[in-house]
């Protein structure tokens, strides 16, 4: 080969080597933010279900008004395993914890897997989620 050929060849190699790392680089990128709205639908599910919860009359199994009962025990949400006597669940796209159960709202706390944000904490109230993200 010529000395023009083994330049153009030393060019394209370097040339697929960065395109692989931009590219490796962006799949990781959108597999975090995939993880990250994963974690906020789950999020949106328990809210909707805890508010189905607080608004059931207790005579029906509900909270009757009162958040001091939920669990994930007694909503309707998907995971692979429930702990901490109910207040504390886990999936595939992260954990989930009841840290406060006050009367007139719902905390709840979830760490996505992918740890491209620390946490992730949702006020539910009667009628309302807010969410605030830790990063």
């Amino acid at each position: 080969m010529g000395q023009q050929q083994l330049l153009l060849v030393i060019l394209v190699t370097i040339i697929v080597g960065i395109a692989t790392v931009v590219a490796i680089n962006t799949f990781s990128s959108a597999a975090d933010s995939a993880n990250l709205d994963a974690v906020r639908q789950d999020l949106a599910q328990i809210a909707s279900s805890a508010q189905a919860y607080y608004i059931k009359p207790t005579m029906l199994g509900g909270g009757g008004n009162d958040w001091s009962s939920v669990t994930f025990n007694n909503i309707t949400f998907p995971s692979d395993s429930i702990f901490n006597s109910g207040l504390s669940a886990a999936n595939t796209n992260g954990s989930y914890e009841m840290t406060t159960r006050a009367s007139g709202q719902l905390i709840v706390t979830a760490t996505p897997t992918s740890g491209a944000v620390t946490s992730i904490v949702a006020t539910i109230t009667p009628d309302n989620m807010t969410q605030a993200t830790n990063e």
